[in-house]
């Protein structure tokens, strides 16, 4: 694993994770899992090729925090030679319509 790769996975666990965990009350154990054994890099793939928005992103929407959502840090500048435009497409794409979902979750 290289620097950027370690550095995002570290994102993933201290700022998609525990951040988030602590600041909305949602602790996603099974992301942390994945992250633990797919990797960061490896986790952000697999959620960003999911057609259905995942339950935490949905739970961040309704905390309305999703600068805490792994697409975001999918999306942030410094990570961003880690993905493929399409990937960040996608990320943008499901971070639209997440915003797009009032707080029920429906459209």
């Amino acid at each position: 694993m290289d620097e950027l790769e370690a550095r995002f996975e570290n994102e993933m666990v201290e700022t998609v994770y525990r951040t988030a965990g602590r600041e909305t009350g949602y602790w996603a154990s099974y992301f942390l899992r994945a992250v633990k054994r797919r990797g960061g890099v490896g986790t952000a793939r697999r959620l960003l090729r999911q057609k259905e928005l995942s339950k935490g992103l949905l739970k961040l929407r309704e905390k309305d925090r999703l600068d805490l959502a792994m697409e975001a840090l999918v999306l942030s500048p410094e990570f961003a030679p880690l993905f493929t435009d399409e990937e960040r497409a996608s990320a943008a794409r499901r971070l639209e319509e997440a915003r797009a979902l009032d707080v029920a979750g429906t459209a």
